[in-house]
């Protein structure tokens, strides 16, 4: 039989997936018409179109300021070394809770711990940068009164940069490892159950079973994870890095990365270099995808995304 060309189904999946494609085309699609704005001296004069139309074009000036800026490098360090070690170690968490979570007998205590750990994603970094305050304050702050209660000096912590690379670290895992945890999770319980009663009976130990069986059938969920991720390392949690260290110029060395620079180039009225910065993020967000895609698709056809 000739297969129709359109059906039912095809129209019911069409309408369901249509607000998602509308807001893809209107958030997504539409804005990259400002990408022009990269090559222009952008000057706001009138409406919106009007500028972006209007404004000079100068070519490459933009990225040429960009690379030339007194912190840029400093800038790109922060956010490809934050992204590296975040990468191990949100990956090496969230598979090992996930492990520890799927062997819990108990529906309830499993449920229970999953809200508990996947909560913290759902706060803002507003309300989380408050509950830091209240922590880290210097004259009412709970850990400088703990401290003082002992005999030990307190600290002016949002004036010491030495002390928050380790802290932003362990707050970006914090709240989002309960998130992988729930993928990685998701990806264990639908591995086959008759295989690792299979393993039992062979006389496989649980430490066994979970290299010889889980980890082995992850392995496609955790590299299109990585892939993901790697594609970016270019990019930073904006929350993480502006609100919750409030901002404080002496923690600029720390908590400086690109997405911290591009808001405060265009707080700045520096939309041109901003957009530049935004423009690269995204080209190498690009680049990185393919490349690491590439590379997995050489070692292990099957794992790579596309």
């Amino acid at each position: 039989m000739r297969k129709k060309p359109w059906t039912a189904d095809d129209t019911q999946f069409s309408l369901l997936a249509l607000p998602t494609t509308v807001w893809y085309l209107l958030f997504c699609y539409l804005p990259m018409f400002g990408v022009i704005i990269a090559f222009k001296d952008y000057r706001i004069s009138g409406g919106f179109l009007k500028s972006l139309l209007f404004s000079k074009w100068i070519g490459l000036k933009n990225f040429e300021y960009l690379f030339k800026s007194r912190d840029i490098w400093l800038i790109i360090r922060n956010t490809l070394a934050y992204n590296a070690v975040m990468i191990v170690v949100g990956t090496s968490l969230a598979i090992a809770l996930a492990l520890v979570v799927s062997e819990l007998h108990g529906k309830l205590a499993a449920k229970a711990y999953q809200t508990i750990l996947f909560f913290p994603y759902f706060l803002s970094w507003v309300l989380v940068s408050a509950l830091v305050w209240g922590f880290l304050s210097y004259d009412m702050g709970m850990v400088n009164r703990t401290l003082e209660s002992l005999g030990l000096p307190g600290h002016r912590w949002y004036m010491e940069p030495k002390f928050w690379p380790p802290f932003l670290i362990f707050m970006s895992q914090w709240k989002g490892i309960g998130y992988g945890m729930v993928v990685y999770l998701a990806a264990i319980t639908s591995i086959d159950k008759s295989i690792y009663e299979a393993a039992i009976i062979d006389g496989a130990s649980k430490m066994q079973q979970i290299w010889r069986i889980t980890l082995p059938m992850m392995k496609t969920i955790i590299v299109l994870m990585f892939i993901m991720s790697a594609g970016r390392i270019f990019y930073s949690d904006f929350g993480l890095f502006f609100q919750v260290p409030r901002d404080s110029n002496s923690l600029y060395t720390a908590v400086s990365t690109l997405d911290v620079f591009v808001y405060k180039q265009l707080r700045n009225a520096s939309t041109g270099m901003a957009s530049a910065a935004a423009m690269a993020q995204a080209v190498t967000a690009c680049v990185m995808t393919l490349l690491v895609n590439c590379i997995v698709k050489k070692v292990d056809e099957e794992s790579a995304m596309i």
